[in-house]
């Protein structure tokens, strides 16, 4: 069995972001989505699939979890944690991202050399009218409800109006116990919102400077408009190679992701 050690490094701005090893090879970066951590089943699962082949670091991104969220919020300084990272596990790693995680890998990626390989999980860009309809506010309009102590409403917001989540469906779930945990992180709402720009545009001139191998991954029962972003992605990240997971949605199950993802990286 392999064992899991957990860890800490400090970023350029002093933030602590704390993250689990696992494994043993080539060193491997999870990047989490909104609304999750390191805990997250997904992430925790692959991460176990994974360990036999690779060094697998699993870290909370800033504000969540374990780690740190030393303020002003940047997305720079999110670029900056996946580099300590990096640094930490020797100096050059693989990465995984997840939906909004992707685009944070995407971005990361584009600017250091350090990363040698990427995959990406459904990158929530919006690049057709299928997509939900965001303002251009967004993200001032989820940091304003969580200054004024409105969590509730800031995760409500996000749901409905990014993850087009039913009205009723956020009732329900704001009715279970669990939701506590949810308007814990809904400060990192904004910033999710931050790093995907202004309407989730898609970043074209990012992807096309992007020169690492890359892996597009997209779900087979998604919504239509992140199978056309992951799509997008893969059409202008030059060398991407995109793959269709059969029966899949958004909440792809880690025993569908981790053979793909152990396919490409175990092929540097």
């Amino acid at each position: 069995m392999n064992e899991t050690m957990t860890g800490r490094v400090t970023s350029a701005d002093g933030t602590s972001i704390a993250y689990d090893r696992s494994g043993v090879g080539p060193a491997l970066v999870l990047v989490h989505g909104a609304f999750t951590d390191k805990t997250h089943p997904t992430l925790y699962g692959v991460a176990a699939a994974l360990a036999p082949w690779f060094t697998v670091f699993n870290y909370d991104r800033r504000g969540r979890g374990e780690s740190g969220d030393t303020q002003p919020y940047a997305v720079e300084r999110e670029i900056e944690d996946l580099s300590a990272l990096i640094e930490a596990a020797g100096g050059s790693a693989m990465v995984f991202g997840g939906s909004s995680g992707a685009a944070l890998a995407l971005e990361a990626t584009a600017r250091n050399s350090a990363i040698s390989r990427l995959a990406v999980w459904e990158p929530p860009y919006h690049v057709d009218n299928s997509a939900p309809s965001l303002s251009y506010d967004f993200a001032s309009r989820l940091e304003v409800l969580v200054e004024q102590g409105r969590r509730a409403e800031a995760a409500e917001l996000f749901m409905v109006e990014a993850a087009e989540v039913p009205v009723e469906m956020v009732a329900a779930m704001r009715a279970h116990s669990s939701w506590s945990g949810v308007e814990a992180i809904a400060h990192t709402l904004a910033y999710e919102a931050a790093l995907m720009g202004p309407g989730n545009a898609l970043p074209t001139e990012l992807l096309t400077s992007i020169t690492q191998p890359t892996l597009v991954l997209i779900g087979e029962n998604s919504p239509a408009w992140m199978t056309n972003a992951g799509k997008a992605v893969a059409a202008t990240v030059p060398r991407a190679v995109q793959r269709i997971l059969e029966d899949q949605t958004h909440n792809v199950a880690p025993q569908s992701l981790a053979p793909e993802l152990l396919e490409f990286f175990i092929a540097v």
